[in-house]
């Protein structure tokens, strides 16, 4: 599946729907990949943990893999002087998962649609290098 595919890739991960009427447990795994409201970002480095929360989660978030270029704007927006080269560094990374997660705009003409998934014209799930786009809208 994709999935295996994202192993050892850095991800970004958005929260796009909302807080009410979420199941406990689907709650209980966003609060740990610390998307706790909408439009949150964070950035995961993916092993088969995070593979399995990522896909309870698909019908909450949007996530995909992110180019350097992205990459470089969302380590600006959060005030640190980390380079997307620096991310193997673990005190880099000690350092980014303080100040995660990153509060981004809603996206400049709006989510696609926020109860179908990606591969039905929506904005749910995995979204491969279209993630990019969606968060380059959101800065």
């Amino acid at each position: 599946m994709k999935d295996n595919k994202l192993n050892d890739k850095i991800i970004a991960a958005i929260r796009v729907r909302g807080r009410v009427n979420v199941r406990g447990d689907i709650t209980e795994t966003l609060n740990r990949l610390k998307l706790k409201r909408v439009n949150n970002c964070v950035l995961i480095k993916v092993d088969e943990s995070y593979t399995g929360m990522l896909k309870k989660c698909n019908s909450y978030i949007a996530y995909g893999e992110v180019n350097d270029e992205v990459l470089s704007k969302l380590l600006d927006k959060t005030e640190l002087s980390i380079k997307p080269e620096e991310l193997s560094d673990k005190e880099k990374v000690k350092e980014l998962r303080e100040k995660l997660p990153i509060r981004l705009h809603p996206p400049r003409h709006g989510y696609k649609s926020t109860k179908l998934g990606f591969n039905q014209g929506g904005s749910l799930g995995y979204m491969g290098d279209y993630i990019n786009n969606l968060i380059s809208r959101m800065i």
